[in-house]
Order: structure tokens, then C-alpha cells, then sequence
């Protein structure tokens, strides 16, 4: 979970993003090799948007969250100082209103990580929705985090896992791939990788079509 970062109120700090970082480095810089501009649903502390814009200079990208956690991306994003890397708009998934934070806007890149399973379904649906619509042709969504395959869990630290989201929030937990396929499906995307990840993890990416 984050923690605040001392002598810095509003920077928050997550250790899974600065465990994970490098990992999905590895593979975000190949689907994205060619991207220009990539929107960030669910930024979190801002971390990953600082290293990953920091690691990919050629992409402009774009945070987004809930505005509750736009101080921590600012507090990061400030003192980064970077000029590919673009202040918070508010994203809420769970609700159409998002559209007016990006009136008329696609890209070419889509990322977002640890965010299904804190979600509710609805939320869930929204995420896929808003990367259909966002998505340019051809241009691709990589989403990362823990995943059920054909009604199991990956792991039993996945599982406890799960227990623990949903004693905290029933409408959240770890979520279905198969599921996932079929709201990408939906939207008009096709499944290009599925990427084993370190800790019981995985990133997908799918093509829009």
C-alpha cells in the first residue's frame, strides 16, 4: 500500500511500483515503440509515470486518476520536472462524465496497472470502454496485474490476496481473464500478448482494431 514519502505530505510512495517498474519496462517499450502519446488510467503516487516517462523520452504521457490522488502525481511529476509527462486529469471509469476531462481526445498507448481488482465490475466495464473509444487503430492497451485463468486463482498469494480485497471492499477482487477478453472483445480489440510477470502477475496487451 502507499505510504507517505517524509518530509514530503503529499508524495506518496508505493514499494510494488518501484518493484514492478522494470519488469513491465520490458515489455511497455516494445508495444509502445512506436507510440507518441499514452494515457495513464489510474496513475496512483505517480511513480510509474515519472520512471516510464523518464525511461521512454520519445512518448508524451498522460496521467490520470481520481482527483483524491492527483497531489501525490503532482508532488512526483513537480519534481521530476519532465517535459513529456502531463498533469493529472480526472479519470473515473465508473461513471460516462469521464469524457468530458477528454473532450475529443485518442491515443496511440494505453496503460494501466493494479487497477481491476481495486475496482468494481462497473468500473472495470468503463476501463475497457474508454480504452475503445480512446484507442487509435492499430494502437495498443497493456494492462497489468493479478488474474484468474479458467475459474482459478494463480497462486495461494493470490487467493489470500483476493480474500483481503474483498473483506475491505466486496465489489472489488482479482478478475477473470476470460471475462476481461470478452469486455476487449467488446471494444473492439484483439489480444496480442499475455506476459508472465514476477509475484503471480501478468501484462496484457491488445490491439485495437
Amino acid at each position: 500500500m502507499p505510504c507517505l514519502q517524509p518530509g514530503t505530505p503529499m508524495k506518496q510512495y508505493s514499494e510494488d511500483c518501484e518493484q514492478n517498474r522494470e519488469p513491465i519496462l520490458a515489455i511497455i517499450r516494445e508495444a509502445f515503440a512506436n507510440a507518441r502519446n499514452v494515457l495513464e488510467i489510474g496513475s496512483g503516487t505517480g511513480q510509474h509515470a515519472v520512471y516510464f516517462s523518464t525511461q521512454l523520452p520519445h512518448l508524451h504521457w498522460q496521467t490520470s486518476d481520481l482527483p483524491e490522488n492527483h497531489p501525490s502525481i503532482h508532488a512526483w511529476l513537480n519534481e521530476a520536472g519532465l517535459a513529456n509527462t502531463g498533469a493529472p486529469v480526472t479519470l473515473d471509469t465508473n461513471s460516462s462524465a469521464w469524457r468530458q476531462h477528454l473532450p475529443g481526445k485518442t491515443y496511440d498507448g494505453l496503460f494501466s496497472a493494479n487497477t481491476t481488482h481495486i475496482m468494481n465490475w462497473p468500473a472495470v466495464q468503463g476501463l475497457f470502454a474508454a480504452a475503445g473509444e480512446l484507442l487509435e487503430s492499430n494502437a495498443r492497451f497493456c494492462l497489468y496485474g493479478p488474474f484468474n485463468y479458467h475459474g482459478n486463482y494463480t497462486s495461494d498469494s493470490n487467493r489470500q490476496f483476493d480474500d483481503w480485497l474483498k473483506a475491505r471492499d466486496p465489489a472489488s477482487g482479482i478478475r477473470h481473464f476470460e471475462e476481461l477478453e470478452i469486455l476487449a472483445s467488446t471494444n473492439n480489440m484483439t489480444l496480442e500478448a499475455d506476459h508472465e510477470m514476477p509475484v503471480n502477475n501478468r501484462l496484457l496487451v491488445w490491439k485495437k482494431d
